[in-house]
């Protein structure tokens, strides 16, 4: 038996079910200025890294509102960079809100508005991340709501199965370089892969235990600096752990982005979810998601601070 499954590995006929494939997503462009480069530094590093390592294609999940303001003037030009690249483009909402404090009235209106900047563009696809990944918490009234609102505009839910809080290792990147600290960027970057190599080995095993198969991962990133620095190792780094990085198209052809799970709460990834729904035991989220953790490390080995993991 292993054996025939070592040759189905080199002859690339491993049954889609058995292969660990991942796509990548990165959400909040266009972002304001980071810890070291201004916001068109960024792409231009994000593109070429991802170019250099031969990712496939990403989605950068917008918010049009950000657009013309502050650190964002450019910014039109920056998103019709990555579509350039090769890259697509779908909605995260016009402002960021937190589906748990407006009503689902306003919060559609919010998408509606990104629509209209997004609809229509090069590399747009009809699919909508929430903010946070707040599908309305422990109202289930407002997330039936959102979930019959997005299905009559067309949209689909742009689901994350595998994430490590990047954006919190970016906003304790960006704290210690305003403090002036000192910041070991090797260290850094090794938390960047290794935490997000890990998260998806995580979902992977978790998604195998809830469904029994193994989906498409998608992993939530951001666009960030730390992606500009470190997205290329990242992308090299999945592969040597067995991971195929595929198509954002086609981690949501996967028929899993059709489940639409009914849990007490409706926050997270799609994988705590099923999990959740399943009876699967906590817990059901990757271990560095808790920033007080996730601090802790950082400090250690980024900062010298103390003592990490």
């Amino acid at each position: 038996m292993r054996l025939w499954l070592a040759i189905l590995l080199l002859l690339g006929a491993m049954p889609a079910h058995a292969q660990k494939r991942i796509a990548l997503s990165f959400d909040d462009a266009p972002r304001a200025r980071g810890a070291f480069f201004t916001p068109d530094e960024r792409t231009k590093h994000i593109i070429a890294e991802l170019e250099k390592a031969k990712a496939p294609q990403a989605v950068f999940f917008v918010n049009p509102s950000a657009i013309g303001h502050g650190d964002g003037v450019g910014g039109e030009e920056r998103i019709a960079a990555y579509v350039g690249a090769g890259h697509v483009i779908a909605n995260h909402s016009n402002s960021h809100p937190h589906l748990s404090a407006m009503t689902a009235d306003a919060y559609l209106a919010d998408i509606d508005a990104a629509e209209v900047w997004l609809k229509g563009r090069p590399g747009y696809r009809p699919w909508f991340r929430f903010p946070f990944l707040d599908e309305g918490g422990k109202d289930k009234a407002k997330r039936d709501a959102l979930r019959a609102g997005l299905a009559a505009r067309g949209l689909r839910n742009g689901y994350v199965t595998a994430e490590s809080s990047d954006w919190h290792l970016e906003s304790l990147t960006r704290e210690a370089v305003q403090a002036g600290k000192a910041i070991d960027g090797k260290a850094l970057g090794d938390l960047y892969v290794t935490w997000h190599v890990e998260a998806a080995g995580f979902a992977g095993a978790m998604m195998q235990k809830t469904t029994g198969r193994q989906p498409v991962q998608m992993l939530l990133l951001h666009e960030t600096d730390l992606a500009a620095l470190y997205i290329g190792g990242l992308v090299r780094a999945l592969r040597k752990a067995g991971w195929t990085v595929v198509s954002a198209d086609t981690a949501y052809a996967d028929p899993i982005g059709k489940e639409m799970p009914d849990t007490t709460v409706a926050n997270g990834t799609l994988t705590e979810a099923l999990a959740w729904a399943a009876g699967i035991p906590a817990p059901r989220w990757y271990r560095y998601n808790q920033t007080d953790l996730a601090t802790a490390v950082f400090r250690a080995k980024v900062l010298g601070q103390g003592d990490g993991e």
